[in-house]
């Protein structure tokens, strides 16, 4: 798993550091939603932490550009990232 170096982050999101790694070391966390770049479009996928539990998901290659606590929260930095771009 990669983080983008300028990450979004949600503004009720308190301690990055502490859920970036809680994210590495495969700790449950509730409420928390990533948006990555998706691996078969030009699009941003939006999920829950939990789905990095299942064995489908490959932690590798997966590139982290947000993080935000709820998914309005996560919809409304995907709406800032198309503003800033």
């Amino acid at each position: 798993m990669k983080f983008y170096r300028r990450l979004y982050v949600g503004p009720s999101i308190r301690n990055v550091n502490k859920i970036k790694w809680k994210l590495l070391t495969g700790r449950g966390q509730l409420g928390i939603y990533l948006i990555s770049l998706s691996r078969t479009s030009d699009q941003l996928d939006i999920f829950h932490c939990a789905l990095l539990k299942q064995k489908y998901f490959d932690k590798k290659a997966l590139q982290v550009v947000g993080i935000a606590e709820g998914r309005e929260e996560a919809i409304f930095l995907v709406q800032q990232m198309l503003q800033d771009t």
